[in-house]
């Protein structure tokens, strides 16, 4: 068996505003491109919020201002890919902060590549998930001639660093798609895991399947971080990679326990 001598740290923030997730990432992201961290894989979920890629359109948003303020939903622009999208909880957030000049510059290739950490973890659960050209995430047959997306994706590069990734609906209140044009394609609806098996299923044990994964294809040993470990390396960096105290403070409140502890 091939031993893997480069790792990346997996960390769970628990539950954490869109927002703060963000700033996050583009810390971590400047540490990894002055090569101060490994690569790190970023789970959280998110409080309900509607974020636009930059690619999207702002007709695909069904709701006005006055019903997302009823449910409690937060709306954000975002520099990642894609188009309009929904997060909230029960729905599992990866965000890989990985430099592709370390595995292959190669964009399609990296999309591709997260697409198939899910179809791998979905197989563990007894679904097949698959690609669908043109159309990044996963898609899953749920009757003759249906399909339902399973996950999205939608990714940032600068300078071959990634950041934003992936959102696989596990529990998650598939009533909220409502609210937009799930990803811009009319006429397609949202499914989850537990929807497809019709049974509860453990956010943690799904994470765990995520991450092994990850590290399979991207042949790293995938260790569990605390996230305060996480906000003590970013901390102690020169500006501009340290994390702001109050987001430190808001991650470190909302923080899950590390995958694998």
């Amino acid at each position: 068996m091939k031993r893997l001598t480069k790792h990346c740290a997996v960390v769970d923030l628990g539950l954490i505003p869109y927002a703060s997730a963000f700033e996050l990432q583009q810390r971590a992201v400047a540490a990894r491109k002055a090569g101060e961290i490994a690569d790190v894989l970023l789970f959280c979920e998110h409080p309900h919020v509607i974020t636009l890629g930059r690619n999207g359109k702002p007709e695909h948003l069904r709701a006005n201002d006055r019903l997302l303020t009823q449910m409690n939903v937060e709306f954000q622009e975002s520099d990642r890919g894609g188009d309009i999208t929904y997060h909230g909880p029960g729905q599992i957030v990866g965000y890989p902060i990985v430099d592709l000049t370390e595995h292959r510059r190669d964009v399609r290739w990296y999309v591709e590549m997260l697409e198939e950490v899910m179809i791998r973890a979905s197989a563990d659960f007894g679904v097949t998930a698959r690609r669908v050209d043109e159309r990044h995430g996963l898609w899953v047959d749920t009757a003759p001639g249906i399909e339902e997306k399973l996950a999205a994706i939608g990714v940032h590069l600068s300078r071959w660093v990634t950041s934003h990734g992936f959102a696989y609906n596990v529990s998650t209140d598939l009533s909220y798609f409502d609210l937009i044009v799930p990803c811009g394609i009319p006429g397609k609806r949202a499914t989850s895991l537990e929807r497809l098996l019709n049974r509860a299923i453990r956010l943690d044990e799904v994470k765990r399947k995520l991450a092994a994964h990850f590290g399979g294809i991207f042949e790293r040993e995938m260790v569990p971080m605390p996230c305060r470990e996480l906000e003590a390396k970013l901390a102690n960096l020169s500006p501009p990679s340290r994390i702001s105290a109050s987001v430190a403070q808001e991650v470190s409140d909302r923080s899950g326990v590390a995958i694998g502890s």
